[in-house]
């Protein structure tokens, strides 16, 4: 499966001690993620990721677009509810996209930590968006 990790700055620790904790599942699935979170996951796991710009830069709609041209199976998107984000306007683009693609999208680490565990238990079988 194709995963893309993304976070916002508040919650970067966050999505690295996600990491951590499932490096194992992780480590079996191509991965992608904006620049700053994916320079950070591999800086502290053996993790192997596929860098898009920053997220302000432009990651985000990177991303996007890979939902768009269905090239991800499932994004987690650690977001900071509480901060305002200038690039607000993709933000909102990616999580729709992600609905009109039928992508598994996590927001927060609790959503997240399900998803790992059904991705490593075998109950996520989407690709794509279509179940496989």
């Amino acid at each position: 499966m194709r995963v893309a990790l993304v976070a916002h700055d508040k919650k970067k620790d966050n999505i690295v001690q996600l990491a951590k904790q499932y490096e194992k599942t992780l480590a079996q699935h191509e991965l992608f993620a904006t620049g700053t979170t994916g320079k950070l996951i591999m800086e502290q796991t053996h993790l192997h990721i596929t860098r898009m710009k920053s997220g302000p830069l432009g990651g985000d709609q990177q991303i996007g677009s890979m939902v768009a041209e269905q090239q991800l199976d499932l994004v987690i998107f650690l977001r900071d509810p509480l901060t305002a984000q200038p690039h607000e306007p993709d933000v909102s683009a990616l999580l729709r996209l992600c609905d009109v693609f039928a992508i598994p999208l996590a927001t927060n680490v609790t959503s997240a930590k399900i998803m790992l565990m059904a991705l490593e238990e075998g109950h996520i079988k989407v690709q794509y968006g279509k179940e496989i």
